[in-house]
């Protein structure tokens, strides 16, 4: 099956359920989608452990037996459409080598050195874009023997990278990759989680160049438009709809456990609440702007005085944060059991993005496969695109 095949396939599951996509839960009143489906008896009466379950699991995992036929089939769809091949190997890497890099970064440098050998050994030059601090343009340069050069717009980054780089071959550019980038067909060019924007922008730029591309997307949303436009037969998507792609189902996150991303999700509703009774006017999920999101898992009271702050109104009395943590522990218990269906698309929403890239890239006229390129534990944005003239240079999935 072609990647173009499989959008039409994701696209066919997607359009019939634009609706929920379009819709987020964000109070405690069952949203048009969910009542036009009849979902909602379903859902509102989930114990809390089924509830538990289907947020650490996925609902189309953890779908009781009493569900909606109705919802019962549109899990099967999306998990028979978002199922991808997966990249085998790694490559090791010494201590030295790794000094100063996390351990989950460690695993996904690894993973992608391997996936990408057989590209890298025909290319002339690898194009590291989005460097940040320039692990994989130098651990790249040193074990393909390749002029690499990392792009990256921080130039306190390209200075730290230059510093911490021994390798002849690998150099760093302080430059907007969205503004300047220009590829040959010799380039292969790498982007390890390359947010919104930057990822279609480096699709566009591999397609036109016809050169290998290995692309890791993440963070859909951060694009500079309320709307991204399909690139090769995808479907139009809101920046609120590819947020919905940073949602992903399991036991524990990357950085914290279930029971403490929902208490962070509960308090920025709480937050959101409180800011609208002080007269904040907010766009769905702004309550957090110009907050660290993690901040979240403080509680109310931390997060409160700060956005209260940034906006120049008083603190929190104790009685307001008393009367929001109220609200929001009654009013969330409902979001969570009426936001499990739109969650479930979470996973779509990704790989119709990726898949709308690897289309544009095949239409190019280079062989393309998208594939899962490493463990969910290591990182939930974990689909890989690999474009490349020849496909025997391709990653074997």
């Amino acid at each position: 099956m072609s990647v173009a095949e499989h959008l039409a396939r994701v696209r066919d599951v997607a359009l019939p359920v634009c609706d929920v996509l379009a819709e987020r839960v964000d109070g405690a009143r069952t949203p048009a989608w969910c009542e036009a489906r009849g979902w909602s008896p379903f859902l509102l009466t989930l114990t809390d452990q089924e509830v538990r379950e289907a947020e650490a699991h996925g609902l189309a995992t953890a779908m009781p037996e009493r569900a909606p036929e109705s919802l019962q089939s549109l899990a099967r769809d999306v998990a028979r459409v978002t199922s991808l091949p997966g990249v085998t190997g790694t490559t090791p890497l010494d201590d030295e080598a790794l000094r100063n890099v996390r351990l989950r970064k460690r695993a996904q440098l690894s993973r992608l050195l391997a996936a990408v050998g057989p590209m890298a050994e025909v290319a002339e030059r690898i194009v590291d874009v989005g460097a940040g601090s320039g692990h994989f343009t130098r651990l790249s340069a040193e074990l393909f023997q390749r002029e690499a050069v990392g792009l990256e717009q921080s130039a306190e980054r390209v200075a730290s990278a230059k510093q911490r780089s021994q390798v002849r071959l690998a150099s760093f550019v302080a430059v907007d990759a969205l503004d300047e980038l220009s590829l040959t067909p010799a380039d292969l060019a790498i982007g390890l989680h390359a947010c919104g924007a930057l990822g279609d922008h480096l699709a566009r730029a591999a397609a036109r160049a016809r050169c290998g591309l290995a692309l890791v997307s993440c963070c859909l949303q951060k694009i500079a438009t309320d709307v991204r436009s399909p690139l090769a037969g995808g479907i139009e998507l809101r920046r609120e709809h590819l947020g919905l792609a940073n949602l992903t189902s399991q036991p524990r996150g990357v950085e914290a456990s279930i029971e403490v991303t929902i208490g962070a999700r509960q308090t920025r509703y709480a937050l959101g609440q409180l800011l609208r009774a002080r007269g904040v006017e907010l766009e769905p999920g702004a309550e957090m702007s110009g907050i660290n999101r993690r901040q979240a898992n403080a509680g109310l009271a931390v997060v409160a005085v700060r956005a209260l702050s940034l906006r120049q109104l008083a603190p929190p009395t104790d009685a307001e944060l008393a009367h929001h943590e109220a609200l929001a522990a009654r009013d969330y218990a409902i979001i969570r059991r009426l936001s499990l269906p739109r969650s479930m698309l979470s996973r779509l929403v990704e790989v119709l993005v990726s898949l709308d890239r690897g289309a544009l890239l095949e239409g190019s006229g280079l062989s393309v496969r998208v594939a899962t390129l490493f463990d969910r534990s290591v990182s939930p944005r974990n689909i890989g695109i690999f474009a490349h003239q020849d496909r025997r240079r391709l990653p074997a999935a």
